[in-house]
């Protein structure tokens, strides 16, 4: 059964990587046009939102 739940978890994580990067790249150019139009707010919510990528990210890659 622990093999089981380990397998479908695999599965999981490499179905969200993918997703998971391309929000990423959304948001680093969602930041992108936040700092060209220097709005502190969202720069701010962008860098906790890929903050919270990156702690997803490598908790599925590892």
């Amino acid at each position: 059964m622990k093999q089981v739940v380990k397998i479908l978890r695999k599965n999981e994580a490499e179905k969200r990587i993918p997703v998971l990067r391309l929000e990423i790249d959304y948001e680093l150019l969602t930041l992108y046009d936040a700092i060209v139009a220097n709005d502190e707010e969202q720069i701010k919510k962008s860098k906790i939102i890929l903050e919270q990528f990156r702690q997803e990210l490598l908790r599925l890659e590892t």
